[in-house]
């Protein structure tokens, strides 16, 4: 049966309507409350597909080491896996040093770190262990918790093998969880480079000591290097001629050996393993020499055979140790991840920022217990792993069993070892950090403000302290960047000859003006932080105040009225009244048009809007058309947002343009729109 519309009408009431409404809210929310539990229920079910994924996610490995094509990858996985592992013995009795370690503490992270980091690595060509840059941070941070540790009655050896592992895992695990793999991008290769030199000062002034031979107080706190120096200087008497003399010559074989590597390169199937050779043979000398007894050289001594029982962490020093901690597990995943997107650009293939955190965070977790301590990437060896054929992170297993092999067998034999040779060894390993301060010049030439950042986050990082360094470069290139768009570069444009572009007169010469068309071009967002400076420098390039130049008018028409009133209809200079003010508004008012060149502006806030809406009102009071060109699509659905095209947009193809030239000629041919005032 039909029943009309005006029959229903009558029989709708207020209370009717509100029950309806009240039985749809009840409906609606139901339904929601329903979805919402739907969706928890899904996310949080396990079944046999997502254990396999969520296993898959965690151990990449299970991905891919399926499909490995044995002939194909097997000999370079081996050749590469061997020669790191033939390196990254002698790297890592070396970095002990930096850390303030025993030797076996070094040997043992690397086994551990290349075996985990092949299950959850996503990275074919990283290689993960020992670092020199984090070496050093370990150690300065076991020399400033040495006071604490004897308070609470910690014996230094246990703090040192665990100092950071817990803590500095902790914050990689969590930004792994939440997803925060996207922090690497606001660290610059400047803050990066800097970095790593000013730490590779540090580093370098460490090793004087062990160079020369004297025993000076380990340098705490900030100011370490400046310290350091201090009292290298007065001790320098003291110094021991068997350990100088030892130190010229490895030093002169290890960079006479890195200059014929780096020069021959592409003839060598694989690099010279120049440290183990020297090491062999120092050995060897200061064994047979009795270089310790005779000449009272400092030597490695003895460094055990086998696994130390896993110990678990001094949980009640975390929070002490938290400070220090942060800096360095984002300095780890940082330089990971950067090596890691280096390596997979290079080869083509992709790798996962927020799995290589849970990579980096595990390979430090299980060895905890194991007297390890922190773990990352490291350039040099990653270089000499892909310049040496490996293919997968198989390469990782076969280094991790040299060391396996050294740890088990062969490291009571580095008993006699020279300490100044390790320190010949991590003072020519720093030869590409410090090479840095030869590319100063033409870094300023490429980007003064790159190298500004590079200057300071240098020496913040050699004169305070490694973590404040790198605090100082992250907040002083996030300053530079925001000055950068509060005082960006603006500029007049001129017409290329014979063509229909524009440019300004920095990167063009003999450009036309345009007759009656000022174009001004800002090279910046439009926010709250620079609207001044963009109006500023608008009123400045084009000689004209919009503000001052109506003040102006209304002074000489307020004179003219009062020379009326009393009769007068000439001024001073024997002119008319009306002829006086046609010469000054023709005299300030020389265009008839401004062209603002939006191509560089990303995106408009509401100041932006407002800013924009206040030129085009202020410019229109003096007959002068504002045209906008070149707007990106987010800019220009602020403006329609913001209300700057009136109450419809009927007016936006007269004041929106797609190009500078047809903003341009649309002013040339005077068809200036009579549109409302938004």
């Amino acid at each position: 049966m039909f029943i009309s519309y005006h029959e229903v009408l009558p029989l709708i009431t207020e209370t009717s309507i509100m029950e309806h409404l009240e039985e749809l809210l009840e409906i609606l929310a139901i339904n929601r409350k329903q979805v919402m539990l739907a969706k928890l229920r899904k996310s949080c079910s396990c079944t046999p597909q997502k254990l396999k994924i969520f296993l898959m996610d965690f151990l990449p490995v299970l991905r891919w080491l399926p499909k490995y094509k044995c002939k194909e990858y097997i000999w370079g996985d081996v050749m590469s896996g061997l020669v790191i592992g033939i390196i990254l013995v002698p790297q890592a009795i070396a970095y002990s040093l930096l850390a303030g370690l025993k030797p076996i503490y070094s040997l043992y992270t690397s086994f551990f770190a290349n075996i985990i980091y092949f299950l959850m690595g996503t990275s074919r060509h990283v290689s993960v262990g020992i670092f020199s840059l984090i070496s050093l941070m370990v150690g300065q941070s076991n020399t400033t918790h040495l006071a604490v540790l004897i308070q609470v009655g910690t014996t230094l050896t246990s703090f040192k093998a665990h100092l950071f592992r817990l803590f500095f895992v902790s914050p990689q695990v969590l930004m792994g969880i939440f997803r925060l793999g996207f922090i690497s991008m606001y660290l610059s290769e400047a803050v990066l480079d800097g970095f790593a030199t000013g730490a590779s000062l540090t580093i370098l002034t460490a090793q004087v000591k062990y160079l020369i031979g004297i025993k000076i107080p380990r340098s705490q706190g900030h100011g370490m290097l400046v310290i350091t120096w201090i009292n290298i200087l007065r001790n320098i008497s003291q110094a021991n001629i068997c350990d100088v003399i030892t130190s010229a010559i490895c030093i002169l074989v290890l960079v006479t050996a890195k200059e014929l590597g780096d020069r021959y390169k592409h003839k060598l199937k694989f690099p010279l393993p120049t440290e183990l050779v020297v090491i062999v043979v120092a050995t060897l000398v200061s064994h047979y020499g009795k270089l310790n007894e005779v000449y009272a050289s400092s030597v490695s001594g003895a460094i055990p055979t086998g696994f130390i029982p896993p110990k678990v962490p001094p949980f009640n020093l975390m929070l002490r140790v938290a400070v220090d901690a942060l800096p360095l597990a984002i300095v780890s995943f940082v330089f990971t991840v950067s090596l890691s997107e280096m390596c997979a650009k290079k080869y083509a293939y992709s790798i996962k920022a927020n799995q290589e955190m849970f990579a980096v965070g595990f390979c430090n977790i299980i060895p905890s217990f194991f007297h390890s301590f922190a773990t990352s990437a490291a350039l040099a060896k990653t270089l000499v792993k892909t310049s040496t054929g490996c293919q997968t992170q198989v390469s990782g297993v076969i280094s991790a069993m040299v060391v396996l092999l050294v740890l088990l067998f062969l490291a009571p034999l580095f008993y006699s070892l020279q300490k100044c040779v390790l320190a010949c060894i991590i003072i020519v390993s720093l030869r590409g950090a410090l090479r840095k301060f030869r590319d100063v010049p033409s870094r300023y030439h490429m980007n003064k403000v790159d190298t500004f950042v590079w200057i300071v986050t240098m020496f913040a990082s050699a004169l305070i302290s490694t973590e404040i360094g790198l605090l100082v470069g992250i907040v002083f290139s996030l300053l530079c960047v925001i000055v950068r768009t509060q005082r960006p570069r603006t500029a007049l444009l001129g017409q290329i000859q014979d063509t229909n572009f524009y440019e300004d007169d920095l990167e063009y010469e003999n450009l036309s003006s345009v007759p009656k068309v000022k174009i001004f071009r800002f090279e910046a967002p439009l926010y709250y932080a620079n609207k001044d400076y963009f109006l500023k420098s608008l009123y400045r390039l084009t000689n004209l105040d919009p503000n001052l130049e109506v003040a102006r008018r209304k002074k000489y028409e307020k004179k003219e009225k009062q020379h009326l009133k009393k009769g007068d209809h000439t001024t001073a200079n024997g002119l008319g009244i009306g002829e006086t003010t046609l010469q000054l508004v023709t005299k300030q008012t020389d265009f008839q048009a401004l062209v603002v060149d939006c191509s560089s502006i990303l995106f408009l806030d509401t100041t932006g809007v407002n800013t924009l809406k206040e030129i085009l009102k202020d410019y229109k009071v003096l007959n002068i058309s504002v045209l906008l060109a070149c707007c990106n699509p987010s800019v220009i659905d602020s403006l329609k947002r913001g209300g700057y095209f009136g109450k419809d947009f009927g007016n936006m193809q007269e004041m929106l343009f797609y190009s500078i030239h047809n903003a341009v000629q649309f002013a040339k041919d005077q068809k200036l729109p009579n549109y409302d005032s938004p």
